[in-house]
């Protein structure tokens, strides 16, 4: 038996934050990961995914401005993305995520682990050995999630597409269809179009990204459609099959059938919680595991227990793990050293960011920034607010960046309190705006004092000033 301070299951972008949090306080750290040390985000997601979206943009971005717009004479270069994919993904070795590890004291146990039992984690090692790691302190759940696929007739054979498979392809299918109308599924639909596929876009529902604010779904939509994409909205696959020399045919309702060189199932995620001694400790397998603002799994007694990243269902996004990642993990390092917590609002012990300003960027053309609630969650919430919108092609800064800009602001006001609780842009470059936004909404900073916080001249940003002129020619 192996004996540390903490046990990390999981070493991707999460678990590796939580491990240099609490290494830092002074405590013995081992991470158990059975992949590769970096995690989905590395490998699979965040970085592969905008390494394929970005040429797409750059490229567009050049043929809206004259000048480049004349020197732009062909598509993308497939195949020299792929490439420079593949160098981002690290050509899918974690050599530099281990030494890093190394370089910080840090332990790597490769296998499959799972709990066993209070502070006890048995891993059945990647060479055929098990070894059992005793935790003085905590172990931490950072094992993220995985695909969820829906119960079709004939998806098992099929074999379909999931995020994995879409950012690590290494051929640009002929014809790709793509089910579902959330963030994985447009940026997916967004790259491979660019890259010379035929794509469809299946939706359930009536609208993509239903959880932003509409103007921003029905932005990327016509985006889509102008890059070629044939959207189609309230259609549901009923089953599917991949035929001799690998067509997949589609069912969809009626006797509609569509012939596929692949399908993206891109349908949601589920925790990758299912085979991790769950049950040892008193938990369902497979279900999602709350936490407190300390990282402490409520369902567990003695205090040992942590989540962190998307496996606590709190925010799903690579930079919301790492940040609950820093505070648990100093959580853990305080506790074990007896030190008191501050677990006040906004307090270095205390996840709170992750709940009310949550940013996030859809890498779609164009894009989408947002950080806290949209003007429908504000009301929801019983907040009294106001939207207040700009056209950010108005902006002087935005009719530089491209010609004929076309994009679209939202500040969502609380009126009792005259701070800003959610902001949406869409447009292309709108990403870079976000933080800006994330700060007065973390902040609170009032209304009044963002009127001293003067926009350079001419960028982007200058939508800020706009956005409070119209807020002041709204009020009352």
């Amino acid at each position: 038996m192996d004996t540390y301070d903490v046990v990390v299951l999981g070493g991707g972008p999460t678990g590796e934050n939580l491990a240099e949090r609490a290494r830092a306080g002074g405590l013995e750290v081992a991470v158990v990961e059975r992949e590769l040390v970096g995690g989905e985000c590395s490998y699979w997601a965040c970085m592969p995914s905008k390494a394929l979206l970005r040429p797409a943009v750059a490229l567009n971005e050049a043929r809206r401005v004259a000048g480049t717009r004349e020197a732009v004479t062909g598509r993308l270069d497939a195949a020299a993305v792929l490439r420079r994919r593949d160098e981002f993904a690290s050509h899918w070795r974690d050599d530099g995520q281990v030494a890093w590890l190394d370089s910080t004291g840090i332990a790597l146990v490769r296998g499959h682990g799972r709990l066993d039992g209070e502070r006890r984690v048995v891993v059945d090692t990647s060479d055929g050995e098990r070894r059992v790691l005793q935790a003085r302190h905590a172990v931490a759940v950072c094992t993220g999630t995985r695909a969820a696929l829906p119960d079709l007739p004939g998806l098992a054979e099929a074999a379909v597409w999931t995020s994995r498979e879409a950012t690590s392809a290494q051929e640009v299918p002929g014809r790709l269809a793509v089910v579902g109308g959330g963030v994985v599924a447009v940026e997916m639909a967004t790259a491979w179009a660019a890259l010379g596929s035929r794509v469809t876009l299946l939706v359930r529902g009536g609208a993509l990204l239903p959880r932003t604010e509409p103007f921003a779904g029905e932005a990327v939509a016509e985006g889509l459609k102008e890059a070629g994409v044939d959207v189609r909205f309230g259609v549901a696959v009923a089953g599917l099959s991949r035929v001799p020399g690998g067509e997949v045919v589609l069912e969809l309702g009626g006797a509609e059938t569509l012939r596929m060189d692949e399908v993206l199932f891109a349908t949601g995620r589920v925790p990758a919680t299912a085979d991790l001694g769950l049950e040892t400790v008193g938990l369902a397998p497979g279900s999602w595991l709350p936490v407190d603002v300390t990282g402490q799994v409520v369902d567990v007694p003695g205090g040992w227990l942590y989540a962190a990243g998307d496996v606590n269902h709190r925010a799903l996004l690579t930079h919301q793990g790492k940040y609950q990642g820093r505070v648990f993990g100093t959580v853990i390092a305080d506790r074990a050293a007896g030190r008191s917590l501050d677990t006040e609002p906004w307090g270095r012990s205390a996840a709170t960011a992750d709940r009310l300003a949550v940013p996030q960027v859809v890498f779609t053309d164009p894009e989408v920034a947002s950080v806290g609630l949209t003007l429908d969650e504000a009301g929801e919430r019983g907040l009294r607010v106001r939207a207040v919108d700009y056209e950010l092609g108005n902006v002087a800064g935005a009719s530089l960046y491209v010609d004929r800009y076309r994009g679209r602001a939202r500040a969502v006001v609380d009126l009792d309190r005259e701070v800003l609780v959610g902001v949406t842009f869409v447009g292309p470059g709108v990403a870079e705006l976000l933080h800006s936004a994330t700060v007065a909404v973390v902040g609170e900073v009032p209304i009044g004092r963002l009127w001293h916080a003067v926009p350079a001249y001419p960028t982007i940003s200058e939508v800020w000033l706009r956005l409070l002129e119209t807020y002041r020619g709204s009020a009352g």
